[in-house]
């Protein structure tokens, strides 16, 4: 910033200082003629606390709608559906005066165990990226600010105040770093929230090199960066850094370092300056808004809640039983509903987000009003407290089962309570409560009609998919989600949604497996860029069920797919989607490309682009993706910046990862890298010079008779001594037996070549 505002230029050290913390929990200072304004919670809803302010969720907040948490929201892939959401976020907010809502976040889910994966989108950067701009983009229509989170690399809640991420360059980039970029350089949030956590041994709140390198030069962010609450190490070093706002309040006591760092001439005045300005910019901007008008219009927001949630649920599984699919269920048919999930839903993950709601279905009562009470009985089946004795547990296990056996299909609710799985920790496994999976043993025995519906907020184990004929991955759903799940299950929804993670067969197959969380403050991305579905596609590892997978109640096939090349270098990819069923669906095009060869490691497959498109039955849609050429390129740690590889690439459009239905090629134009000759350069490196390439192929030339003894003792080839001197260092061919040149004359080819 290279103004500052006049309602900051005029105020003294210390009231520039005061701006730059809060007040309280959730506003900030009123200094001078810049008035308070007020942030708080999401990011799936608003969570406006009515009294005393807190960050774990344990007072009150007023009530709002809790749409679908972003771990149900990513699995529509469509964020044009998200944009709608963001609106009704800035509606609910404006309605409240509420300046900015913190979310949505897109930390990537670099492992199941991550106890905040509900509030996240995907282990994907491309479809978090594209999700979270919609979000972005929705809220920020209404005259709201959002505030993009966690920046970066916080992927954990064990020790997450402290723990350091370590990754290399090409994940931190191509992985953690990708979708934040997206949505900075697409969407422009109003503000960014540093994470608590640090990177490569730097605290996030600290890192000049992440907050302005970074997020500033690099992807023109235009906003305000705010601590997430409480994660300020060193005041004075985060101003520098480029953080500039820090909540809560501090009492006062940072502003008073930052004052005496001015004085003492360890922080530059202009620092303090530009941070004021961006706080005063920030109010302004909020001011702008009109006064929003009320009431909130509960019920259709409510019905927004429900769509959404609907579009969120992935039909895992449906396989014939007695020749037809189990689901939808069947009209007529009498169901058991077994599960205390389908009577107490658990609909939204526990901590910071969790959001009052203004109403709540469940599942239970929806489809009781579907079907029809004659038609629907229920048992619990289990009690979500762990400390049940036995023999309470056996009596709600037998009173299930023999209503089980009693009716014609059998609705299995199952899941993860908040005690299980929540912000602030990390769980310790994936697997189902043991009372649940042997809940669905007796069931499954005494009914093999049995429809599993599951609550939670990660992906889970899943040790029975190949016994039950229906899985319905119904996440978390928010406060609509027992209708919409009621919605599905009868057919009254199309299911269309896909999974944004891998279901692993077992936790022990994940890639951060061994080195999450950490330990003594470090936690080691060991598994660098093959996160999720590109880690088990490079080994050709089993999965329970890929990334994108997701069933219909219709069927869809796929015509050729064609690739070109735009004139800005953009790849348009057009495929004609059919579908071959009786009832209107949607379908979720996906596009994975990668380069038929690589000078670095790649994933098989890295998704691109993807389209949720809606097809009439008997209807053929032809679909177009754009992928874009920045997102082709990889993270060339020679040069410290993206390069895309020129050649021939591989083009897939499909339904999930492992179930691609058309490929193409197409040539993509390189990006010239143009790297300096040292004495350490390889052979190879020389060689694919333009100019010191042809004066080193004559010198190995006349060294050939040198080597010819060994290929005529046997002892090696052509093809072999070639690799064997690819990675020899050029400078320590001067003198070597058979060679012409000495170490001037290699000096001068290099000069030349560098010139």
């Amino acid at each position: 910033m290279t103004d500052i505002p006049d309602s900051v230029s005029s105020l003294s050290v210390e009231q520039k200082a005061a701006l730059t913390s809060g007040a309280d929990f959730w506003t900030t200072k009123a200094v001078g003629d810049v008035p308070s304004i007020m942030l708080t919670d999401g990011p799936h809803g608003l969570r406006k606390q009515a009294g005393a302010g807190d960050h774990l969720g344990l007072n009150d907040s007023v009530p709002a709608t809790c749409f679908p948490p972003a771990t149900a929201l990513g699995s529509t892939f469509d964020p044009e559906l998200a944009e709608r959401v963001g609106v009704a976020l800035g509606v609910e907010s404006a309605i409240e005066d509420v300046a900015v809502i913190l979310g949505p976040g897109i930390n990537i889910k670099r492992s199941p165990l991550c106890g905040r994966n509900f509030e996240y989108v995907s282990e994907d950067p491309i479809l978090s990226g594209a999700i979270g701009a919609g979000l972005v983009r929705g809220i920020q229509s209404q005259g709201v600010g959002s505030s993009l989170k966690h920046f970066a690399a916080n992927n954990q809640e064990t020790d997450r105040m402290r723990a350091s991420s370590d990754v290399d360059p090409r994940p931190l980039r191509e992985i953690y770093l990708r979708g934040f970029e997206r949505v900075v350089k697409e969407a422009q949030p109003w503000t960014v929230m540093c994470s608590y956590n640090r990177i490569n041994g730097v605290y996030a709140s600290e890192d000049p090199w992440l907050l302005t390198r970074v997020l500033r030069d690099e992807w023109g962010f235009e906003g305000l960066v705010v601590s997430d609450w409480g994660a300020v190490n060193d005041r004075v070093a985060a101003l520098a850094a480029g953080l500039d706002l820090e909540m809560p309040a501090s009492g006062g006591e940072t502003d008073a370092q930052i004052v005496a760092a001015v004085s003492a001439g360890l922080l530059a005045p202009a620092v303090l300056d530009t941070a004021a300005g961006r706080i005063a910019d920030l109010v302004a901007k909020s001011r702008r808004r009109p006064a929003a008008e009320g009431p909130l219009d509960v019920d259709a927001h409510h019905a927004l809640a429900r769509e959404v949630a609907g579009r969120s649920i992935v039909l895992l599984r449906n396989e014939p039983v007695d020749g037809v699919p189990l689901l939808p269920l069947a009209e007529g048919a009498s169901i058991a509903v077994i599960g205390e999930f389908a009577r107490t839903p658990r609909y939204q993950g526990g901590g910071s987000s969790h959001i009052n709601p203004t109403r709540l279905d469940d599942a239970l009562g929806a489809l009781t009003a579907a079907a029809g009470s004659q038609r629907v009985a229920f048992a619990p089946g289990f009690s979500f407290d762990p400390a049940t004795p036995e023999a309470d547990a056996a009596r709600l296990r037998d009173e299930a089962v023999r209503l089980a056996a009693a009716q014609d299909v059998v609705v299995v609710f199952l899941g993860l309570t908040d005690a299980e799985e929540s912000e602030g920790f990390d769980r310790e496994h994936i697997d189902l409560p043991p009372v649940q999976l042997a809940l669905l043993d007796e069931v499954v025995a005494a009914n093999p009609r049995t429809v599993v519906v599951l609550s939670n907020g990660s992906v889970v184990a899943l040790p029975f998919a190949d016994r039950v004929p229906a899985i319905v991955e119904a996440w978390l759903l928010g406060q609509a989600g027992g209708s919409a799940t009621a919605d599905v299950l009868t057919g009254a929804v199309n299911p269309s949604a896909r999974l944004a993670e891998t279901i692993p067969v077992r936790l022990e197959d994940t890639p951060a497996f061994g080195s999450f969380p950490g330990s003594f403050g470090h936690v080691r991305y060991g598994e660098g860029v093959l996160v999720g579905y590109r880690w088990y596609d490079a080994r050709r590892m089993p999965v329970a069920y890929p990334f994108g997978h997701g069933l219909s109640y219709t069927a869809f096939s796929y015509g050729d797919a064609t690739a070109e090349v735009q004139a800005d270098g953009d790849l348009v990819v057009t495929v004609p989607v059919t579908n071959t069923g009786s009832r209107d669906g949607r379908e979720v095009v996906q596009v994975y490309v990668a380069p038929a060869a690589s000078a670095v490691e790649r994933a098989p497959r890295e998704l691109k682009a993807f389209s949720s498109v809606e097809v009439p039955a008997g209807g053929t849609v032809a679909v177009s993706l754009t992928v874009r050429r920045a997102d082709l390129a990889y993270w060339d740690v020679r040069v410290d910046g993206f390069v895309v590889e020129g050649g021939v690439y591989r083009v897939e459009a499909g339904a999930s990862s492992r179930d691609i239905r058309a490929v193409a090629e197409v040539a993509i134009t390189g990006d010239e890298v143009s790297l300096p000759l040292t004495m350490e350069s390889s052979i190879a490196d020389v060689l694919a010079h333009p100019i010191a390439g042809p004066l080193v192929a004559q010198q190995l030339a006349a060294a050939r008779g040198m080597m010819d003894g060994a290929m005529d003792a046997g002892i090696m080839g052509d093809e072999a001594i070639a690799k064997m001197m690819s990675s020899f260092p050029i400078g320590r061919l001067a003198g070597f037996p058979g060679m012409s040149v000495d170490r001037a004359q290699v000096e001068q080819l290099i000069a030349a070549a560098n010139a």
